[in-house]
């Protein structure tokens, strides 16, 4: 078993949003191992480059003892391994724990006896002892909590903010006895300026990462249904919050899309459990259902504006902006953007999707959109506004109008424009 911070060697496995920043920290100070099985990623950040752009080429080059590899023999030398693979939902809504299973057969090549292994992917209440633990013992043959040790310190990363990094948000950890947690709270510690937070139990850390988010979640489901009611009586739904937020405990949520890896999820791995143990989660699942529908209530918004305004439907150019799920970074995992392209098909509407942020590979790939390399003037008979990128909140009125026919829609999503100039708001 490990005693001292001096002999730490380190793996990360699965080197996306979470967890490069999280192997570029550790490389300022220990010999850390960034593995992934994309040969392509790994090629680029040997190179220098991240293409989610959450971590720059001088801030690579600083991590001065970092390596990166995506051959399963280079983890044999590492004594503590960090899981940050992604965690989906399938298409049923239901937990998809394949990549975490994989990566717990694939660590139980290379673990050796008094190793340890953290879990950073965001999983429901007692997953990681349930599901991965026992797969690495079936593969291992070694005895959890004899010959390896576990813990779980959920991530907090939110991409696309440069002012909430890894080492300045509070990190929750904790460990599969009160040794291990001791040890894995202070090699957290020892990297995380904000400090640490150790939970009581593996199983407390992982209900508290669900919970975060599944707050967050109902939350902007209750103000997504505040707007639909707003609109219904003619009263602007931001001018209501601001009013309301002149309270000192008023919550300032916001009315939109809720996509990305994390809030559109994370729920869903918590009613899973719930319903495992008998217990059918009325709230939770209803916030869910109010925000996965926003994508068919905007487009049903956009299209009654038209036919009032006795513009064409079908067959009508509308414009697109933004696919990631959040602004001013390329992440589209989870976009709600797509609920809005699908349910625009359905009234044989023609779609240009613009967003200088994603590359047009990927969103080949994800979701078979072809992106426009720019908006065409004086061609649309709409517009939404659905991602506020900086680039999109600098464009004056007359480039917007100059995107536009006469006879137009402007719809503002995400609150970005001037009131006066959009014709729709949620």
């Amino acid at each position: 078993m490990l005693h001292s911070l001096e002999n730490v060697k380190l793996g990360i496995i699965g080197l996306g949003y979470v967890g490069l920043p999280l192997a570029v920290e550790f490389g300022k100070k220990y010999p850390t191992l960034g593995f992934d099985i994309n040969t392509k990623r790994v090629g680029e950040l040997k190179q220098g480059h991240d293409f989610t752009l959450e971590v720059s080429s001088e801030e690579l080059a600083d991590s001065e003892f970092i390596s990166y590899s995506a051959d399963v023999d280079d983890l044999k030398n590492c004594n503590i391994y960090i899981v940050t693979v992604p965690t989906p939902i399938d298409k049923h809504k239901q937990p998809d724990l394949t990549p975490l299973v994989k990566a717990s057969a694939m660590l139980a090549k290379v673990i050796n006896k008094g190793d340890i292994v953290i879990y950073e992917s965001t999983v429901y209440p007692g997953a990681t002892e349930e599901i991965c633990l026992p797969e690495v013992e079936r593969h291992s043959g070694l005895v959890f909590n004899q010959d390896f040790y576990a813990g779980y310190s959920p991530e907090r990363i939110n991409p696309g903010d440069k002012e909430h990094r890894v080492t300045n948000i509070l990190k929750v950890t904790s460990g599969s006895t009160p040794q291990i947690a001791e040890f894995i709270d202070s090699l957290y510690k020892s990297i995380i300026t904000a400090g640490t937070y150790q939970a009581s139990s593996i199983q407390v850390a992982e209900a508290a990462k669900v919970i975060e988010n599944t707050q967050r979640d109902l939350n902007i489901a209750l103000i997504n249904e505040l707007a639909v009611i707003f609109n219904k009586l003619n009263i602007d739904t931001e001018e209501v919050l601001k009013a309301a937020g002149t309270k000192w405990n008023f919550l300032p949520f916001r009315p939109g899309l809720v996509g990305g890896h994390c809030i559109g999820v994370d729920p869903y791995y918590l009613t899973h459990k719930a319903q495992s143990i008998g217990y059918n989660p009325e709230v939770i699942l209803a916030g869910r259902r109010i925000n996965d529908s926003m994508g068919e209530y905007v487009v049903s918004q956009l299209v009654k504006t038209m036919l009032k305004r006795k513009l064409p439907v079908n067959g009508a150019n509308v414009l697109v902006m933004g696919l990631t799920f959040k602004e001013n970074c390329p992440d589209v995992r989870n976009t709600k953007i797509v609920d809005i392209l699908s349910e625009l098909a359905e009234f044989d509407i023609n779609v240009d999707v613009y967003d200088p942020w994603v590359n047009p590979e990927d969103a080949k790939h994800e979701y078979n959109v072809d992106l426009i390399s720019a908006p065409k003037p004086s061609f649309y008979d709409a517009v939404i506004f659905a991602v506020a990128h900086d680039e999109f909140k600098a464009l004056s009125a007359d480039e917007i109008k100059a995107l536009m026919k006469e006879e137009h829609v402007i719809y503002d999503l995400k609150y970005m424009l001037d009131k006066e100039l959009a014709d729709i708001r949620l």
